[in-house]
């Protein structure tokens, strides 16, 4: 039985640019064809198993031409297979997708064609430049600038293009931007007609570059502007120095690499994306129940004492979210710690708290187990007992130190952190050609795991793909774990927080992106 090929838009670049409908096919597809316009990071929406084909295009070169890609979307189909064709922009946009669906309908495969938000109305937005406006132009012509001179002149009928409309948009075409504004300026547009070029609009890339039909050539040759791009002619272009927005934000340009869990990494790369930066999650660790049997039981007899216990301390949210994780799976709640003061590391590990009905006591000086120590220390006596629920890779300093000072300890390790699961073939091509700007560090296993999948993906030594990558750690510990393993950190946050690890990039963007550190 045949299968379903979803014609899929992807948007300018930026992930988020997708449709709701575009999102929700990925998710569902069992073989994704994808081009170079795509953003990667709409390939981990890929359910497991799935599989994804490259048939990307470059003004050189083809990894496979038109006519194969519509084969092979028959050829996947006829597998059975749901398939998704995701395509940068819009799909009917100058996408070929009459060509791809035709073959389709020839075959008796069923198909959907999903729209897409298109380059030649988003990119020139994000370079602050609407396509239309009240008071400059009230139509809008789209037009293919990507063929040979002698095909445009076939393909476009310059006297009536020109001044058909206020504003003419011509989607690629870089290489050919002398001949553009030569025929316009011929059929009647003023030489002085303002022209903006938007390479890689919405990404981490965008550059945009703008002058008149007269001298925006030698502009491009000699900034080397390369392709891909929009060519936006027209009055609206004069909008950019006043409304262009993304480009002052204050991570704009700047594409970070996200190593923490998938499951805790939401805040940080929310706060990325609201602040002009595009991140790019390579979750390394991930966080699971203890495996060993030894540990389980260790749980299971810390938390039928927990009302024998006078303190509790908490050292991260993983600690809290799997904490009361098993104390469900006990079937016990928390009135079993009515007798034992709370603590909790840092304002993110108290919060996960509160949502579970608990106002912990909070550790204000440094966010780690030093903190703790030094918060409590007075009030910490000889004889008292002392629950420490944490992972199988936490540090050893804390226990240590409450059983030098006569406390009975018990510690529970209540979750294993365990090296991710997928390689991803994007990211090695985004080092290798300088696409990763900074990578972030939260933990030393999010440091050690992340050297670990690079090898494991071929790369026998990381060091010199690393180099000219900012590293960015969340504190002391953590950076001392980077720098055991060759990276020179550049960046530290002043807290160990989220919050204080983001102005930190913000203050490496302010500083012109030159490695600062603060201590």
């Amino acid at each position: 039985m045949a299968g379903k090929v979803f014609l899929v838009g992807a948007g300018p670049g930026d992930a988020r640019l997708i449709t709701v409908k575009g999102w929700e096919s990925i998710g569902k597809a069992d073989a994704v064809v994808y081009d170079r316009l795509a953003s990667p990071r709409l390939l981990k929406l890929m359910k497991p198993g799935a599989v994804k084909i490259y048939v990307g295009k470059r003004p050189d070169r083809h990894t496979m031409k038109q006519e194969e890609i519509n084969q092979l979307l028959v050829d996947l189909a006829l597998g059975g297979k749901v398939v998704v064709r995701l395509k940068g922009g819009d799909p009917t946009i100058f996408g070929r997708v009459g060509e791809e669906a035709e073959l389709l309908h020839k075959n008796g495969i069923p198909f959907e064609i999903v729209p897409g938000v298109t380059a030649a109305i988003s990119v020139p937005a994000y370079a602050g430049i609407p396509v239309t406006h009240r008071d400059y132009a009230s139509s809008i012509s789209i037009i293919t600038g990507h063929e040979s001179p002698d095909k445009l002149d076939r393909s476009i009928q310059w006297d009536k293009v020109t001044n058909a409309t206020g504003t003419l948009v011509f989607m690629m075409g870089v290489a050919k931007i002398g001949y553009i504004s030569e025929q316009l300026i011929r059929h009647g547009r003023p030489a002085s007609t303002p022209v903006a070029l938007v390479r890689w609009g919405t990404r981490a890339e965008q550059d945009t570059i703008t002058g008149t039909l007269e001298d925006i050539e030698a502009k491009v040759i000699a900034a080397n502007f390369q392709p891909p791009a929009v060519i936006v002619v027209g009055d609206v272009v004069n909008q950019r120095e006043q409304l262009k927005w993304a480009e002052v934000l204050p991570l704009f340009g700047k594409r970070i690499l996200v190593t923490r869990a998938r499951s805790q990494a939401s805040e940080l790369v929310n706060r990325i994306e609201e602040l002009g930066g595009e991140p790019y999650e390579f979750p390394v660790i991930e966080t699971v129940m203890p495996s060993s049997e030894s540990s389980k039981q260790s749980v299971k007899d810390a938390l039928h004492a927990l009302n024998t216990f006078d303190w509790v301390f908490f050292t991260s949210v993983n600690g809290v979210e799997f904490f009361f994780r098993h104390l469900e799976n006990e079937g016990k709640d928390i009135r079993s710690l009515h007798q034992a003061r709370i603590a909790a590391v840092g304002p993110s590990t108290a919060e996960a708290l509160r949502k579970h009905g608990i106002a912990p006591e909070v550790v204000k000086g440094p966010f780690q187990a030093e903190g703790m120590l030094e918060a409590f220390e007075s009030e910490l006596k000889a004889g008292q007992t002392v629950l420490i629920p944490h992972g199988d890779l936490a540090r050893s300093w804390l226990p240590e130190q409450l059983s030098a000072r006569g406390l009975h300890v018990t510690e529970a390790i209540i979750y294993d952190t365990i090296l991710a699961g997928e390689d991803d073939d994007e990211l090695l091509k985004l080092l290798e050609e300088g696409g990763i700007h900074a990578v972030t560090f939260t933990s030393s296993s999010t440091v050690k795991n992340f050297m670990k999948m690079l090898k494991r993906m071929g790369v026998e030594d990381p060091l010199p793909l690393l180099k000219g990558v900012e590293v960015a750690c969340i504190g002391p510990v953590t950076a001392k774990t980077a720098e055991a393993v060759g990276l020179e950190v550049t960046l530290m946050a002043k807290e160990a927080t989220m919050t204080s690890l983001i102005d930190v990039l913000c203050e490496w963007k302010r500083a012109g992106s030159v490695g600062i550190v603060n201590n």
